[in-house]
């Protein structure tokens, strides 16, 4: 299911995504407003909006996350025409687990800049998994992002979560330097290469068994 105003955008159309539980800690009226404030694209390219999260029909787990996904239709709502019809929300089915792991990793491949602006987070899986697929990503200077991206390096991290301005600022670079979206793609993959793939954790965890025994 999309919320959208319209039809999907072309194919050669820059996507901003990102993807997440429909948890306010994720902040998606956040994501959507700071997306607002931000610049075009390069070559005066506009660019469009997804946040994509599960179905809220299909999550048990998750009590609030209908509330959320409500708040976030209405501040859609409550964009501009203009705006209103370069940004989508999209839940995606929780019933097939490939067929929700096929569209994400569409999105994901497809998008031009993954962000994560959450409030609070742990190890953003979803960071490291736009890493890996060599996307520029912005998130939020919390919990274990700030171990996942080097600020400028890797990604681009905004200090206060909160402070749409910077988060729009970080965004209109990634979307309009080539340059820096190519340098963080590169840095990214690499990063996740040398320090977050299964194999390197199992053989830390070696090393240090090994150590442990003498």
């Amino acid at each position: 299911e999309v919320v959208r105003e319209g039809g999907p955008p072309p194919w050669e159309t820059p996507l901003v995504v990102q993807v997440s539980r429909w948890d306010r800690l994720k902040d998606p009226v956040g994501v959507m407003l700071g997306f607002a404030r931000a610049s075009a694209g390069s070559n005066g390219s506009t660019p469009h909006l997804v946040l994509a999260g599960p179905s809220v029909k299909e999550v048990a787990d998750d009590p609030e996350g209908a509330g959320v996904y409500r708040q976030a239709v209405e501040a859609w709502a409550a964009l501009p025409p203009a705006m209103r019809r370069r940004v989508h929300l999209a839940t995606v089915p929780m019933d097939d687990l490939e067929e929700n792991a096929a569209i994400i990793n569409a999105l994901q491949r497809h998008a031009s800049v993954i962000v994560q602006k959450s409030l609070q987070e742990g190890f953003g899986l979803t960071v490291t998994e736009a890493m890996w697929k060599a996307r520029p990503v912005i998130a939020s200077a919390v919990g274990g992002i700030q171990e996942q991206i080097e600020d400028g390096v890797t990604g681009l991290l905004v200090k206060d979560p909160s402070d749409l301005d910077a988060f729009a600022g970080a965004l209109s670079r990634a979307l309009t330097e080539e340059d820096l979206r190519r340098r963080l793609s590169e840095g990214a993959h690499r990063r996740v290469l040398e320090q977050f793939l299964g194999m390197r954790s199992l053989m830390q965890y070696s090393e240090l068994l090994a150590r442990l025994l003498g």
